[in-house]
């Protein structure tokens, strides 16, 4: 087995916490990242994989695949155990719907927050335009974090055991926190929740290796 990743792309750090989770040996080529080219040239591997050019890429013995959420769906088919989906198929909806949210409400909002690092002598309009925009969606992470924060209140992971839905929610919530997101420590069981799932080996080794990346990127 084999994983196409790269040291900042969010959903190849969520399959790789998935396949810890699962306990499979695999060979991750990571796919080289720059500040000034991004990934720039792409990956010949990766071009003839993914008609999107992007990671994710999991090769299988025959099989290739890539978006981190058919990967998810692979791996719980060919390799069960231990299972990252619930029992029943009500619960397995439940959990598939949460971890859309992070990858399709939740990662747009926390993206409109890069407007933080845009370089200071960028358009001066299109500046306030993107700060604005940031502005808003500063205020609808907040009211997604207290719901979340609230659903959680009696549980340990969001669909009581630890699945896919707490690996894309932490991931996204990780990078939330790398651009400035609103603080967990207002949020009781969310920051509970956050920290519960970082303490395991998998994310903890992902969320090392993303922070290594931005000081390796960011030297200054």
């Amino acid at each position: 087995m084999k994983l196409y990743s790269s040291s900042l792309s969010l959903f190849s750090r969520e399959v790789e916490i998935a396949l810890a989770e699962k306990g499979l040996a695999y060979e991750r080529e990571m796919v080289a990242f720059t500040q000034a080219g991004g990934y720039t040239p792409k990956h010949p591997a990766v071009l003839a994989a993914n008609p999107k050019a992007q990671v994710p890429v999991l090769v299988d013995g025959d099989v290739t695949l890539f978006d981190s959420t058919l990967i998810f769906e692979y791996l719980e088919d060919a390799y069960p155990e231990p299972a990252l989906l619930p029992q029943g198929a009500a619960a397995r909806a439940a959990c598939r719907m949460l971890e859309l949210s992070a990858d399709e409400i939740l990662l747009p909002l926390v993206a409109k927050l890069m407007y933080r690092t845009e370089p200071d002598d960028a358009d001066p309009q299109r500046q306030a335009e993107i700060e604005a925009a940031g502005l808003k969606a500063e205020q609808k992470i907040k009211i997604y974090y207290a719901d979340l924060s609230q659903a959680l209140s009696n549980k340990q992971y969001l669909c009581d055991e630890f699945t896919v839905a707490d690996i894309a929610m932490f991931m996204t919530i990780l990078f939330a926190n790398r651009l400035g997101a609103p603080n967990l420590a207002d949020y009781t069981a969310l920051d509970n929740w956050f920290s519960r799932v970082k303490s395991r080996p998998s994310a903890a080794k992902a969320a090392d290796e993303v922070a290594q990346a931005d000081r390796d990127l960011s030297p200054n």
